[in-house]
C-alpha cells in the first residue's frame, strides 16, 4: 500500500462528510485505511473524533486509536468515549498498545478504565503499567505463542491453534518448561515439517537471544536489528518468560529515539510536542537560548579584547562571520555523526580515539580547502595576500577545533554519564566562536599590525 500524506482535498472531503449525516460519513470513512483516518484526526476536533469512532466498527476504531500519534492524545479521546464503547476498544487493542495509551491518563482515569475490563485484561495491563515505559517491559506484548518443551508435535500444533485465536499474528513460537522458564524458540515451519511425533525439546533452538524486562528499549532495538529478528522474548531475573517485543514496536522506538536526538541536538527539550502550541515551545526552548546567550558573551568578550585591532583593520569584521559560521557548521556535522555513532554502538576507547582523530583529519583538510578559497578571495578583492594568509590559518585552525570538539565533547559527556545530545551543541558553538575569533584577531594583531 502506498504511503498516505495529509492532503487538503482529503481534509475538505472529511469535513464535508462530517457536516452531513451518518450514512455519508460512514461511506466516506470506508474509503480510508485506519492509519489514514488517524492522520486525518489531527485536523478535526475531539467531538468529531468521538462521532467517527462511534460510527466505526470496534476493530477499525481500535486500530485508528492505536495509530494516532502521541501528540494527538489518543488517551483524551479514549477517556471521553461511552464506557461500553471504550471497554470494547481497549479489549480489542493489543496489551502493549492499550498500556501505552492508558499510561498517559491520570491515575483515577486509569482505574476507571481498568475497572470496566475483564479481570484477565485488567491484570495484564496493570502488570505492563508497572514497567518503565522506555524498557523492554514497557513496550512488550504479553500476548504470544508459547509451548511446553515436553509436548509432542501434534500436541504443540493443537496448543498453537488454541492460543492463536487470541493473537492477530505471530512469527515465533517460544518454548518454556513446566515452571514457565524460557528455554528457546522454534519456528512454526520446523514444527509442521518435523517427521513423526517428536517432542519440541528435540527441535528447540536454545541459543535464542532474549532480553530482561528492565533492558533499555534502544538496546532491544539494536538486538532485533543485529540478529534480524521478527520478535524477541522478554524474561525476568529468573528467566521466566514475560512477553515479546516485535519488530513493529522497535520501528516506533527508533522513530521516537531519532526524534529525541534531533530535538536535543537542536537545543529543544524532548518534552516539547511536535504539534504543541507556542506556549509549550517557548517554555521548552527559552532556557536553552538563555544558556546560549551566556556563552555568546564569551565570544563577545574576545571581540571586545581586540577592539583596537578591529578599529585599525575594519575589514576583519567581514571575515569574522565567515570564520564563526564555517566553524559552527563543521562542528554540527561532526556532532551529528558522533552522536549517531554513540546511539548505535558502545564505542571502545580505541574507537573513540579513532573517531576524534578522523574528525581532526577531516577538519584539517576541509579547513585548508575552504581557507584557501577565502585566501584567494582576499587577495583579489582586498589586494592583501597577508590578510588572506591570516584568514587561511584561522579557518584551518577553527575547523580543526570544530572537528575535535564536535566529536570529543559528546564522547566526553557520554563517559561522565551526561546525555551527549543535550549540551553538546551549546558547548561546541562556544568553542568554535571563541577560538575562531581568537585565531583571526590574534593572528591579525601579530601579523598585520
Amino acid at each position: 500500500m502506498q504511503s498516505f500524506e495529509l492532503d487538503k482535498t482529503d481534509v475538505s472531503k472529511l469535513k464535508r462528510a462530517i457536516s452531513g449525516d451518518d450514512q455519508l460519513l460512514k461511506a466516506t470513512l470506508s474509503e480510508y485505511h485506519a492509519s489514514e483516518i488517524a492522520i486525518l484526526f489531527e485536523s478535526i476536533g475531539k467531538e468529531d473524533q468521538q462521532r467517527i469512532i462511534n460510527l466505526l466498527t470496534v476493530e477499525i476504531a481500535s486500530e485508528v486509536i492505536s495509530e494516532m500519534s502521541e501528540e494527538a492524545h489518543p488517551e483524551e479521546l479514549l477517556i471521553q468515549l461511552h464506557p461500553e464503547k471504550r471497554t470494547e476498544i481497549v479489549e480489542e487493542l493489543d496489551y502493549d498498545d492499550a498500556t501505552d495509551i492508558i499510561s498517559q491518563l491520570e491515575e483515577h482515569e486509569q482505574k476507571e478504565i481498568l475497572g470496566d475490563l475483564s479481570e484477565d485484561d485488567a491484570s495484564s495491563i496493570r502488570n505492563l503499567l508497572s514497567y518503565h515505559e522506555e524498557t523492554a517491559g514497557g513496550i512488550m506484548n504479553t500476548q504470544m505463542i508459547k509451548v511446553n518443551l515436553n509436548l509432542t508435535k501434534k500436541d504443540a500444533i493443537d496448543e498453537i491453534v488454541r492460543q492463536s485465536e487470541e493473537i492477530e499474528e505471530f512469527y515465533t513460537v517460544f518454548v518454556v518448561d513446566d515452571e514457565g522458564v524460557f528455554k528457546g524458540i522454534v519456528s512454526l515451519k520446523d514444527i509442521i515439517k518435523a517427521k513423526g511425533n517428536i517432542k519440541i525439546t528435540e527441535m528447540v533452538n536454545t541459543d535464542a537471544v532474549y532480553v530482561k524486562a528492565d533492558t533499555d528499549q534502544e538496546e532491544v532495538a539494536k538486538l532485533i536489528s543485529q540478529y534480524n529478528l521478527t520478535s524477541i522474548p522478554v524474561v525476568d531475573d529468573h528467566l521466566k518468560l514475560l512477553g515479546r517485543v516485535t519488530f513493529d514496536d522497535v520501528i516506533d522506538v527508533l522513530e521516537d529515539e531519532n526524534t529525541e536526538d534531533i530535538l536535543k541536538i537542536s537545543g529543544v527539550s524532548e518534552d516539547e510536542e511536535l504539534g504543541g502550541n507556542w506556549v509549550d515551545a517557548v517554555k521548552s526552548r527559552l532556557p536553552w537560548l538563555i544558556i546560549n546567550l551566556g556563552t555568546a558573551f564569551l565570544a563577545s568578550a574576545v571581540i571586545r579584547y581586540y577592539d583596537g585591532t578591529i578599529k585599525q583593520l575594519a575589514i576583519l569584521s567581514a571575515y569574522m562571520t565567515i570564520i564563526a559560521g564555517m566553524g559552527g557548521n563543521a562542528a554540527t556535522q561532526a556532532l551529528a555523526v558522533t552522536v549517531r555513532r554513540i546511539s548505535l554502538y558502545d564505542l571502545t576507547d580505541n574507537q573513540a580515539y579513532r573517531t576524534v582523530l578522523k574528525e581532526f583529519t577531516v577538519g584539517l583538510i576541509n579547513g585548508a580547502v575552504t581557507g584557501l578559497i577565502v585566501l584567494i578571495f582576499a587577495f583579489f578583492f582586498d589586494a592583501n595576500l597577508l590578510l588572506g594568509l591570516v584568514i587561511f590559518l584561522a579557518m584551518t585552525g577553527n575547523l580543526i577545533i570544530a572537528g575535535v570538539t564536535g566529536a570529543g565533547i559528546p564522547l566526553l559527556l557520554k563517559r561522565i554519564g551526561i546525555d551527549p545530545a543535550i549540551a553538546s551543541s551549546i558547548i561546541i558553538t562556544t568553542f568554535t566562536d571563541v577560538f575562531g575569533f581568537l585565531l583571526l584577531l590574534g593572528l591579525a594583531s601579530k601579523l598585520l599590525l
